[in-house]
Protein backbone atom coordinates (compact mmCIF):
# COMPACT_ATOMS: atom_id res chain seq x y z
CA UNK A 1 0.00 0.00 0.00
CA UNK A 2 2.61 2.32 0.65
CA UNK A 3 4.06 2.82 -2.52
CA UNK A 4 1.01 3.06 -4.43
CA UNK A 5 -0.03 5.46 -1.72
CA UNK A 6 3.03 7.77 -2.20
CA UNK A 7 2.64 7.96 -6.24
CA UNK A 8 -1.09 8.59 -5.56
CA UNK A 9 -0.42 11.73 -2.99
CA UNK A 10 1.28 12.83 -6.02
CA UNK A 11 -1.65 14.95 -7.91
CA UNK A 12 -2.10 18.52 -7.30
CA UNK A 13 -5.62 18.22 -7.24
CA UNK A 14 -5.50 16.70 -3.67
CA UNK A 15 -3.71 20.00 -2.49
CA UNK A 16 -5.46 23.32 -0.69
CA UNK A 17 -2.21 24.97 -2.29
CA UNK A 18 -0.20 25.72 -5.65
CA UNK A 19 1.68 22.81 -6.43
CA UNK A 20 4.61 23.51 -8.82
CA UNK A 21 6.56 20.12 -9.24
CA UNK A 22 6.45 16.71 -7.12
CA UNK A 23 9.94 15.62 -5.70
CA UNK A 24 10.07 12.27 -3.57
CA UNK A 25 12.89 11.91 -0.61
CA UNK A 26 12.94 8.50 0.78
CA UNK A 27 14.88 7.33 3.58
CA UNK A 28 14.92 3.88 5.57
CA UNK A 29 12.29 5.21 7.74
CA UNK A 30 9.96 7.68 5.72
CA UNK A 31 9.03 9.51 2.61
CA UNK A 32 9.16 12.73 2.34
CA UNK A 33 6.56 14.65 -0.74
CA UNK A 34 7.65 17.74 -1.88
CA UNK A 35 5.15 20.23 -3.63
CA UNK A 36 7.44 23.48 -3.82
CA UNK A 37 6.21 25.31 -0.83
CA UNK A 38 5.19 22.85 1.31
CA UNK A 39 6.74 18.91 2.07
CA UNK A 40 4.41 16.10 3.71
CA UNK A 41 6.70 13.46 5.50
CA UNK A 42 5.19 9.93 6.40
CA UNK A 43 6.47 7.39 8.60
CA UNK A 44 7.23 4.15 6.75
CA UNK A 45 5.71 0.99 8.37
CA UNK A 46 9.33 -0.51 9.73
CA UNK A 47 10.14 -2.01 12.78
CA UNK A 48 14.05 -1.81 13.14
CA UNK A 49 14.13 -2.45 16.85
CA UNK A 50 15.30 0.98 18.29
CA UNK A 51 11.75 2.27 16.43
CA UNK A 52 8.30 0.69 15.30
CA UNK A 53 6.29 2.11 13.09
CA UNK A 54 4.18 -0.99 12.10
CA UNK A 55 0.90 0.32 13.83
CA UNK A 56 -1.03 3.19 12.34
CA UNK A 57 -1.38 4.67 15.61
CA UNK A 58 1.96 4.27 16.40
CA UNK A 59 2.38 6.46 13.22
CA UNK A 60 0.23 9.08 14.44
CA UNK A 61 1.42 9.23 17.51
CA UNK A 62 4.99 9.83 16.76
CA UNK A 63 3.87 12.35 13.97
CA UNK A 64 2.25 14.60 16.77
CA UNK A 65 5.48 14.21 18.95
CA UNK A 66 7.92 14.88 15.97
CA UNK A 67 5.75 18.17 15.32
CA UNK A 68 5.68 18.93 19.20
CA UNK A 69 9.73 18.30 20.10
CA UNK A 70 10.59 20.01 16.41
CA UNK A 71 8.14 22.92 16.98
CA UNK A 72 11.16 23.82 20.11
CA UNK A 73 13.72 24.64 18.03
CA UNK A 74 12.13 26.04 14.99
CA UNK A 75 9.03 28.81 13.75
CA UNK A 76 6.82 28.08 11.03
CA UNK A 77 9.07 24.71 9.80
CA UNK A 78 7.04 22.21 11.41
CA UNK A 79 2.93 23.28 10.68
CA UNK A 80 0.83 20.50 11.14
CA UNK A 81 -0.19 16.66 11.52
CA UNK A 82 -2.61 16.23 8.91
CA UNK A 83 -4.33 13.09 8.71
CA UNK A 84 -4.62 11.05 4.86
CA UNK A 85 -8.56 9.65 4.63
CA UNK A 86 -9.99 7.27 1.78
CA UNK A 87 -7.56 4.38 -0.15
CA UNK A 88 -3.76 4.30 -1.10
CA UNK A 89 -5.62 4.59 -4.63
CA UNK A 90 -7.48 7.62 -3.98
CA UNK A 91 -6.41 9.33 -0.86
CA UNK A 92 -7.58 12.65 0.52
CA UNK A 93 -5.67 15.14 2.39
CA UNK A 94 -7.41 15.56 5.53
CA UNK A 95 -10.82 14.41 4.31
CA UNK A 96 -13.70 12.64 5.59
CA UNK A 97 -13.93 9.12 6.89
CA UNK A 98 -11.29 6.62 8.48
CA UNK A 99 -7.51 8.05 8.45
CA UNK A 100 -5.25 5.48 6.34
CA UNK A 101 -1.97 7.71 7.40
CA UNK A 102 -0.84 10.53 9.01
CA UNK A 103 1.74 13.05 7.54
CA UNK A 104 3.53 16.22 8.83
CA UNK A 105 3.14 19.06 6.66
CA UNK A 106 6.60 21.14 6.94
CA UNK A 107 7.54 24.26 4.86
CA UNK A 108 9.51 22.92 2.37
CA UNK A 109 13.18 24.07 1.53
CA UNK A 110 15.65 23.64 -0.91
CA UNK A 111 18.09 20.66 -0.05
CA UNK A 112 21.12 23.01 -0.95
CA UNK A 113 20.83 24.85 2.04
CA UNK A 114 20.96 21.68 4.35
CA UNK A 115 24.60 22.48 5.95
CA UNK A 116 25.71 19.24 5.24
CA UNK A 117 25.25 20.42 1.39
CA UNK A 118 26.72 23.68 2.03
CA UNK A 119 29.86 22.10 3.50
CA UNK A 120 30.51 20.11 0.24
CA UNK A 121 30.00 22.77 -1.62
CA UNK A 122 33.03 24.84 1.02
CA UNK A 123 29.89 27.10 1.87
CA UNK A 124 30.04 26.73 5.53
CA UNK A 125 31.47 29.14 7.81
CA UNK A 126 32.45 30.53 11.16
CA UNK A 127 29.62 32.32 11.54
CA UNK A 128 27.13 28.84 10.99
CA UNK A 129 28.98 27.58 13.75
CA UNK A 130 28.65 30.34 16.12
CA UNK A 131 25.17 30.89 15.42
CA UNK A 132 24.72 27.02 15.99
CA UNK A 133 26.60 26.92 19.14
CA UNK A 134 24.58 29.59 20.60
CA UNK A 135 21.22 28.18 18.89
CA UNK A 136 22.16 24.30 20.69
CA UNK A 137 23.10 25.91 24.30
CA UNK A 138 20.05 28.09 24.43
CA UNK A 139 18.01 24.80 23.51
CA UNK A 140 19.61 23.38 26.60
CA UNK A 141 19.47 25.53 28.91
CA UNK A 142 15.57 25.56 28.50
CA UNK A 143 15.07 21.83 27.75
CA UNK A 144 12.54 20.04 30.44
CA UNK A 145 15.07 17.64 33.09
CA UNK A 146 14.73 14.04 33.17
CA UNK A 147 13.66 13.70 36.64
CA UNK A 148 16.33 11.54 39.08
CA UNK A 149 13.37 8.88 39.73
CA UNK A 150 13.62 7.94 35.49
CA UNK A 151 16.38 6.06 35.01
CA UNK A 152 17.39 7.34 31.53
CA UNK A 153 20.64 9.05 31.73
CA UNK A 154 21.94 7.19 34.83
CA UNK A 155 25.42 5.50 34.47
CA UNK A 156 23.99 1.91 33.89
CA UNK A 157 21.67 3.33 30.83
CA UNK A 158 24.97 5.47 29.33
CA UNK A 159 27.20 2.63 28.89
CA UNK A 160 24.53 0.26 27.78
CA UNK A 161 24.66 1.20 24.38
CA UNK A 162 28.37 1.84 24.16
CA UNK A 163 28.85 -1.93 25.45
CA UNK A 164 26.38 -2.86 23.18
CA UNK A 165 28.25 -1.08 19.83
CA UNK A 166 31.33 -3.30 20.41
CA UNK A 167 29.17 -6.63 20.86
CA UNK A 168 27.34 -5.69 17.15
CA UNK A 169 30.55 -4.57 15.83
CA UNK A 170 32.75 -7.58 16.87
CA UNK A 171 31.14 -10.17 14.83
CA UNK A 172 31.11 -7.88 11.60
CA UNK A 173 35.14 -7.58 11.89
CA UNK A 174 37.58 -9.82 10.14
CA UNK A 175 41.13 -8.24 10.23
CA UNK A 176 42.96 -8.97 13.30
CA UNK A 177 44.12 -5.25 13.26
CA UNK A 178 40.64 -3.90 13.51
CA UNK A 179 39.35 -6.61 16.31
CA UNK A 180 43.09 -5.26 18.35
CA UNK A 181 41.86 -1.79 17.61
CA UNK A 182 37.93 -2.59 19.35
CA UNK A 183 39.73 -4.40 21.67
CA UNK A 184 41.77 -1.27 22.66
CA UNK A 185 38.87 1.03 22.37
CA UNK A 186 36.42 -1.00 24.25
CA UNK A 187 39.37 -1.35 27.26
CA UNK A 188 39.39 2.89 26.82
CA UNK A 189 35.67 3.03 27.36
CA UNK A 190 35.60 0.54 30.47
CA UNK A 191 38.29 2.34 31.87
CA UNK A 192 37.06 5.77 31.23
CA UNK A 193 33.55 5.37 32.89
CA UNK A 194 34.81 3.48 35.67
CA UNK A 195 36.70 6.42 36.55
CA UNK A 196 33.81 8.83 35.37
CA UNK A 197 31.41 6.93 37.45
CA UNK A 198 30.94 9.05 40.07
CA UNK A 199 30.64 12.11 37.95
CA UNK A 200 27.49 10.58 35.18
CA UNK A 201 25.87 9.88 38.42
CA UNK A 202 26.20 13.95 39.67
CA UNK A 203 25.36 14.99 36.34
CA UNK A 204 22.05 12.90 36.51
CA UNK A 205 21.18 14.25 39.87
CA UNK A 206 22.10 18.07 39.00
CA UNK A 207 19.84 17.76 35.94
CA UNK A 208 22.36 17.45 33.03
CA UNK A 209 20.27 15.09 31.53
CA UNK A 210 17.19 16.47 29.85
CA UNK A 211 15.49 16.39 26.93
CA UNK A 212 17.52 17.07 24.05
CA UNK A 213 17.52 16.76 20.16
CA UNK A 214 19.30 13.10 19.90
CA UNK A 215 20.86 13.50 16.56
CA UNK A 216 22.93 16.70 16.07
CA UNK A 217 25.11 16.83 12.88
CA UNK A 218 25.01 18.86 9.94
CA UNK A 219 22.85 16.84 7.77
CA UNK A 220 20.22 18.10 10.05
CA UNK A 221 20.72 21.65 10.04
CA UNK A 222 19.29 23.84 7.12
CA UNK A 223 19.59 28.02 6.96
CA UNK A 224 16.24 29.44 6.10
CA UNK A 225 15.34 32.70 6.00
CA UNK A 226 19.26 33.88 6.61
CA UNK A 227 18.87 31.82 10.17
CA UNK A 228 20.90 28.70 11.26
CA UNK A 229 17.87 26.30 12.39
CA UNK A 230 18.44 22.89 13.80
CA UNK A 231 15.65 20.12 12.96
CA UNK A 232 14.85 16.32 12.76
CA UNK A 233 15.17 15.92 16.21
CA UNK A 234 14.53 12.44 17.52
CA UNK A 235 11.13 11.44 18.47
CA UNK A 236 10.85 7.78 17.92
CA UNK A 237 13.26 6.69 21.16
CA UNK A 238 13.30 8.05 24.62
CA UNK A 239 16.74 7.00 25.49
CA UNK A 240 18.21 8.46 21.98
CA UNK A 241 17.15 11.91 23.20
CA UNK A 242 16.70 12.07 26.90
CA UNK A 243 19.97 11.90 27.71
CA UNK A 244 23.26 14.10 28.64
CA UNK A 245 23.80 17.98 26.95
CA UNK A 246 27.21 16.80 26.34
CA UNK A 247 25.90 13.94 24.38
CA UNK A 248 24.10 15.60 22.30
CA UNK A 249 26.72 18.34 21.83
CA UNK A 250 29.52 15.86 21.11
CA UNK A 251 27.79 13.96 17.91
CA UNK A 252 27.92 17.74 15.93
CA UNK A 253 31.78 18.15 17.58
CA UNK A 254 32.03 14.41 16.01
CA UNK A 255 30.74 15.62 12.73
CA UNK A 256 32.90 18.15 12.17
CA UNK A 257 35.82 16.31 12.94
CA UNK A 258 35.28 13.44 10.37
CA UNK A 259 34.57 16.19 7.97
CA UNK A 260 38.16 17.41 8.12
CA UNK A 261 36.81 20.66 10.17
CA UNK A 262 38.70 20.29 13.58
CA UNK A 263 39.43 24.36 13.69
CA UNK A 264 35.19 24.87 13.78
CA UNK A 265 34.99 21.85 15.80
CA UNK A 266 36.78 23.85 18.50
CA UNK A 267 34.93 26.46 17.72
CA UNK A 268 31.53 25.32 18.40
CA UNK A 269 32.81 23.38 21.49
CA UNK A 270 34.32 26.84 22.96
CA UNK A 271 31.40 29.03 22.25
CA UNK A 272 28.93 26.39 23.66
CA UNK A 273 30.83 25.88 26.66
CA UNK A 274 31.20 29.81 27.01
CA UNK A 275 27.50 30.16 26.67
CA UNK A 276 26.23 27.42 29.09
CA UNK A 277 29.13 27.50 31.79
CA UNK A 278 28.82 23.83 31.71
CA UNK A 279 32.77 23.04 32.28
CA UNK A 280 32.41 19.86 34.08
CA UNK A 281 31.28 18.60 30.78
CA UNK A 282 34.39 18.34 29.45
CA UNK A 283 35.26 15.76 31.39
CA UNK A 284 32.73 13.85 29.53
CA UNK A 285 33.03 14.55 26.01
CA UNK A 286 35.79 12.67 24.72
CA UNK A 287 33.63 9.31 26.29
CA UNK A 288 30.61 11.08 24.02
CA UNK A 289 32.44 11.86 21.19
CA UNK A 290 33.82 8.02 20.58
CA UNK A 291 30.60 6.60 21.33
CA UNK A 292 28.81 8.76 18.57
CA UNK A 293 32.14 8.11 16.23
CA UNK A 294 31.88 3.84 16.93
CA UNK A 295 27.79 4.41 16.50
CA UNK A 296 28.61 5.89 12.62
CA UNK A 297 31.56 3.20 12.65
CA UNK A 298 28.77 0.35 13.43
CA UNK A 299 26.07 1.96 10.50
CA UNK A 300 28.56 1.44 7.98
CA UNK A 301 29.61 -2.27 9.03
CA UNK A 302 25.67 -3.02 8.82
CA UNK A 303 25.93 -2.44 5.08
CA UNK A 304 29.39 -4.04 5.09
CA UNK A 305 27.32 -7.29 5.22
CA UNK A 306 25.11 -6.46 2.38
CA UNK A 307 27.75 -5.46 -0.31
CA UNK A 308 28.64 -8.17 -2.72
CA UNK A 309 30.73 -5.76 -5.11
CA UNK A 310 34.73 -5.85 -3.56
CA UNK A 311 35.14 -2.42 -4.60
CA UNK A 312 31.91 -1.10 -2.41
CA UNK A 313 33.06 -3.41 0.54
CA UNK A 314 36.18 -2.04 0.37
CA UNK A 315 34.87 1.94 0.81
CA UNK A 316 32.61 0.19 3.20
CA UNK A 317 35.49 -0.86 5.34
CA UNK A 318 37.61 2.39 5.07
CA UNK A 319 34.58 4.43 6.06
CA UNK A 320 34.11 2.59 9.43
CA UNK A 321 38.00 2.61 9.64
CA UNK A 322 37.90 6.13 8.91
CA UNK A 323 35.46 6.53 12.18
CA UNK A 324 37.05 4.09 14.31
CA UNK A 325 40.44 5.78 14.24
CA UNK A 326 38.66 8.94 14.51
CA UNK A 327 37.18 7.63 18.10
CA UNK A 328 40.69 6.00 19.14
CA UNK A 329 42.15 9.92 18.43
CA UNK A 330 39.71 11.11 21.60
CA UNK A 331 41.91 8.47 23.64
CA UNK A 332 44.51 10.17 23.16
CA UNK A 333 46.26 12.03 26.46
CA UNK A 334 45.90 15.46 24.64
CA UNK A 335 49.26 18.09 24.81
CA UNK A 336 48.29 20.90 28.04
CA UNK A 337 49.31 24.17 29.07
CA UNK A 338 48.31 27.52 30.58
CA UNK A 339 47.84 30.23 28.36
CA UNK A 340 47.34 34.04 30.06
CA UNK A 341 46.56 37.18 27.65
CA UNK A 342 47.98 40.36 28.86
CA UNK A 343 47.44 43.98 27.55
CA UNK A 344 44.49 46.51 28.05
CA UNK A 345 41.01 46.43 27.03
CA UNK A 346 40.27 46.21 23.03
CA UNK A 347 44.14 45.49 22.00
CA UNK A 348 42.90 41.79 20.39
CA UNK A 349 43.32 39.87 23.02
CA UNK A 350 39.86 37.86 22.64
CA UNK A 351 40.99 37.30 19.00
CA UNK A 352 44.48 35.89 20.17
CA UNK A 353 42.91 33.42 22.55
CA UNK A 354 40.18 32.56 19.96
CA UNK A 355 43.54 31.12 17.59
CA UNK A 356 44.46 28.86 20.17
CA UNK A 357 40.85 27.49 20.87
CA UNK A 358 40.96 26.74 16.67
CA UNK A 359 44.53 25.88 16.22
CA UNK A 360 45.49 23.98 19.67
CA UNK A 361 41.42 23.06 21.01
CA UNK A 362 42.41 24.69 23.64
CA UNK A 363 39.43 26.36 26.05
CA UNK A 364 38.79 29.83 26.28
CA UNK A 365 37.89 31.45 29.63
CA UNK A 366 36.90 34.93 28.97
CA UNK A 367 36.87 37.61 31.97
CA UNK A 368 33.94 39.43 30.62
CA UNK A 369 32.08 36.57 30.49
CA UNK A 370 32.80 34.84 33.57
CA UNK A 371 32.66 38.22 35.43
CA UNK A 372 28.73 38.36 34.61
CA UNK A 373 28.65 34.55 35.37
CA UNK A 374 29.69 35.05 38.96
CA UNK A 375 28.35 38.33 39.76
CA UNK A 376 24.61 38.82 39.68
CA UNK A 377 24.23 42.35 38.87
CA UNK A 378 24.26 44.62 35.94
CA UNK A 379 25.08 47.56 38.14
CA UNK A 380 28.60 49.06 36.48
CA UNK A 381 29.92 49.61 40.22
CA UNK A 382 29.24 46.04 41.19
CA UNK A 383 30.35 44.86 38.34
CA UNK A 384 33.95 46.49 37.84
CA UNK A 385 34.66 46.97 41.77
CA UNK A 386 37.75 45.87 43.09
CA UNK A 387 36.24 43.05 45.14
CA UNK A 388 34.72 41.58 41.81
CA UNK A 389 37.83 42.31 40.03
CA UNK A 390 39.08 39.59 42.83
CA UNK A 391 36.45 37.27 42.49
CA UNK A 392 36.23 36.58 38.71
CA UNK A 393 40.38 35.97 38.57
CA UNK A 394 39.91 33.73 41.47
CA UNK A 395 36.76 31.80 39.82
CA UNK A 396 38.91 32.06 36.59
CA UNK A 397 41.56 30.21 37.95
CA UNK A 398 39.15 27.50 39.76
CA UNK A 399 37.31 27.05 36.51
CA UNK A 400 41.42 26.92 34.50
CA UNK A 401 41.86 24.24 37.16
CA UNK A 402 39.31 21.65 36.59
CA UNK A 403 39.84 22.12 32.70
CA UNK A 404 43.37 21.32 32.93
CA UNK A 405 42.48 18.44 35.05
CA UNK A 406 40.08 17.36 32.70
CA UNK A 407 42.89 16.89 29.89
CA UNK A 408 42.45 20.47 27.90
CA UNK A 409 44.87 23.13 27.62
CA UNK A 410 43.53 26.64 28.49
CA UNK A 411 43.95 30.02 27.39
CA UNK A 412 42.15 32.79 30.39
CA UNK A 413 41.00 35.88 27.84
CA UNK A 414 41.72 38.51 30.63
CA UNK A 415 44.18 41.44 31.36
CA UNK A 416 46.42 40.80 33.43
CA UNK A 417 47.74 44.01 34.34
CA UNK A 418 48.64 43.48 38.09
CA UNK A 419 51.50 40.73 38.63
CA UNK A 420 50.11 39.17 41.56
CA UNK A 421 47.11 38.22 39.22
CA UNK A 422 50.21 36.64 36.78
CA UNK A 423 51.28 34.91 39.59
CA UNK A 424 48.07 33.25 40.47
CA UNK A 425 47.64 31.97 36.92
CA UNK A 426 51.17 30.38 36.78
CA UNK A 427 50.77 28.69 40.48
CA UNK A 428 47.73 27.25 38.65
CA UNK A 429 49.85 26.01 35.62
CA UNK A 430 52.89 25.00 38.32
CA UNK A 431 49.82 22.45 40.46
CA UNK A 432 48.57 21.06 37.36
CA UNK A 433 52.16 20.39 35.98
CA UNK A 434 51.64 21.82 32.30
CA UNK A 435 53.47 24.69 30.35
CA UNK A 436 52.71 28.72 31.59
CA UNK A 437 52.57 30.82 28.37
CA UNK A 438 52.10 34.68 28.98
CA UNK A 439 50.15 36.26 25.23
CA UNK A 440 51.46 39.84 25.88
CA UNK A 441 49.54 41.76 22.84
CA UNK A 442 50.96 44.85 21.73
CA UNK A 443 49.34 47.94 19.29
CA UNK A 444 49.62 51.72 19.48
CA UNK A 445 46.94 53.29 21.34
CA UNK A 446 45.71 55.02 18.13
CA UNK A 447 44.67 51.60 16.83
CA UNK A 448 43.05 50.44 20.00
CA UNK A 449 41.30 53.68 20.22
CA UNK A 450 40.21 52.59 16.62
CA UNK A 451 39.50 48.62 17.60
CA UNK A 452 37.13 49.87 20.11
CA UNK A 453 34.82 52.04 18.06
CA UNK A 454 34.29 49.43 15.80
CA UNK A 455 33.64 46.71 18.66
CA UNK A 456 30.97 49.37 20.56
CA UNK A 457 29.45 49.71 16.86
CA UNK A 458 29.10 45.96 16.54
CA UNK A 459 27.55 45.79 20.07
CA UNK A 460 27.94 42.19 19.95
CA UNK A 461 31.33 42.14 22.77
CA UNK A 462 30.67 40.90 26.02
CA UNK A 463 33.03 43.85 27.58
CA UNK A 464 32.04 46.81 28.77
CA UNK A 465 35.49 48.74 28.45
CA UNK A 466 35.38 52.62 27.13
CA UNK A 467 38.24 54.35 26.33
CA UNK A 468 38.41 56.44 29.87
CA UNK A 469 38.86 52.54 31.29
CA UNK A 470 41.31 51.61 28.95
CA UNK A 471 43.57 54.73 29.80
CA UNK A 472 43.10 53.83 33.75
CA UNK A 473 44.62 50.63 32.37
CA UNK A 474 47.75 52.03 31.16
CA UNK A 475 48.14 54.14 33.99
CA UNK A 476 47.98 51.53 36.58
CA UNK A 477 49.21 48.30 34.87
CA UNK A 478 52.26 46.57 36.78
CA UNK A 479 55.26 45.59 34.11
CA UNK A 480 56.27 42.11 33.28
CA UNK A 481 59.22 41.02 35.42
CA UNK A 482 62.34 39.68 34.08
CA UNK A 483 60.91 36.10 35.59
CA UNK A 484 57.74 36.43 33.52
CA UNK A 485 59.42 38.06 30.59
CA UNK A 486 60.84 34.67 30.04
CA UNK A 487 57.23 32.91 29.97
CA UNK A 488 56.22 35.81 27.76
CA UNK A 489 55.69 35.79 24.01
CA UNK A 490 55.21 39.73 22.60
CA UNK A 491 52.81 40.12 19.62
CA UNK A 492 52.06 43.00 17.31
CA UNK A 493 48.42 42.44 17.05
CA UNK A 494 48.41 45.17 13.78
CA UNK A 495 49.95 42.10 12.09
CA UNK A 496 47.87 38.71 12.31
CA UNK A 497 51.17 36.77 10.54
CA UNK A 498 52.15 37.50 13.89
CA UNK A 499 49.83 35.74 15.70
CA UNK A 500 50.49 32.87 13.11
CA UNK A 501 54.09 32.87 14.05
CA UNK A 502 53.15 32.54 17.69
CA UNK A 503 50.72 29.63 17.07
CA UNK A 504 53.66 27.98 15.01
CA UNK A 505 56.07 27.84 17.50
CA UNK A 506 53.02 26.70 20.55
CA UNK A 507 52.76 23.67 17.87
CA UNK A 508 56.23 22.87 18.55
CA UNK A 509 56.09 23.35 21.63
CA UNK A 510 58.03 26.77 22.00
CA UNK A 511 61.77 25.87 21.53
CA UNK A 512 62.49 29.03 20.69
CA UNK A 513 60.92 33.17 21.07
Amino acid sequence: MSQTLIAALQNPALYPHPVTAFNVIETHISWVVLTGEYAYKIKKPVNFGFLDFTDLNARGHFCREELRLNQRLTEGLYLDVVPITGTAEAPQIAGEGPVIEYAIKMREFPQSQLLSEMEKRGELTEQHIDALAEQIARFHLSAPVVGATNELGSPDSVMAPVRQNFEQIRPMLEHTEDLAQLDHLEAWAEEHFARLHPLFERRKNEGFIRECHGDIYLANVTQLDGQVVLFDCIEFNEPFRMTDVIADTAFLAMDLEDRKHKALAHRFINAYFERTGDYDGLYVLPFYKAYRAMVRAKINLFQYGQASDPAQKAEILARYRNYASLAESYCAIPYCLLAITHGVSAVGKSSAALKLVETLGAIRLRSDVERKRLIKSEAPEVLYSAESGRATYDHLHHVAANILQAGYPVVLDATYLKQAQREAAAEVAETAAVLFLIIDCYAPDTVIAQWLAERQAEGRDPSDATLAVIQAQQQGREPLTEQELIRTRRVDMTDPANLDVLIKAMQDKLPVN
